[in-house]
């Protein structure tokens, strides 16, 4: 993949925490504007803020920048957290489009964005927890 090495974590290579807010920004923007995605939009409260900053604090850490969501929250727990909600396939398959519409709108590179999407794919497919 262009511009990876060995040295130079995932977070770095995709631009540092500018880039990674702007890729959650355009993530839920998306979830709010297009009509698509309202059912993974129903499941969120009526503000996004919290959502948008728990999403950003988690991604940073997990691209191997600062862990700004274990030091404020302790470890993410992800399919603990998300079990009051109801996942299914829909819901899954609205969150993985959003995200990767959101990851070509801010301009990340091709290739890491199909190796963001087969991660994105494991965990969002785990996090399923109700029959279709």
């Amino acid at each position: 993949m262009e511009g990876m090495t060995e040295s130079r974590t995932l977070y770095e290579v995709i631009g540092g925490e500018s880039r990674v807010r702007e890729m959650v920004d355009r993530f839920y923007d998306l979830m709010e504007l297009e009509p698509e995605f309202a059912l993974l939009r129903a499941a969120h409260p009526p503000t996004l803020d919290n959502a948008r900053e728990r999403l950003f604090m988690f991604l940073s850490g997990w691209m191997g920048g600062p862990d700004l969501y274990i030091e404020a929250h302790g470890h993410p727990r992800l399919r603990m957290r998300h079990m009051p909600f109801a996942i299914g396939t829909q819901e899954r398959d609205q969150w993985l489009r959003a995200m990767a519409w959101a990851m070509e709108d801010v301009g990340i590179d091709e290739a890491l964005r199909l190796r963001l999407m087969e991660s994105f794919y494991q965990t969002a497919d785990w996090m399923r927890n109700k029959p279709d």
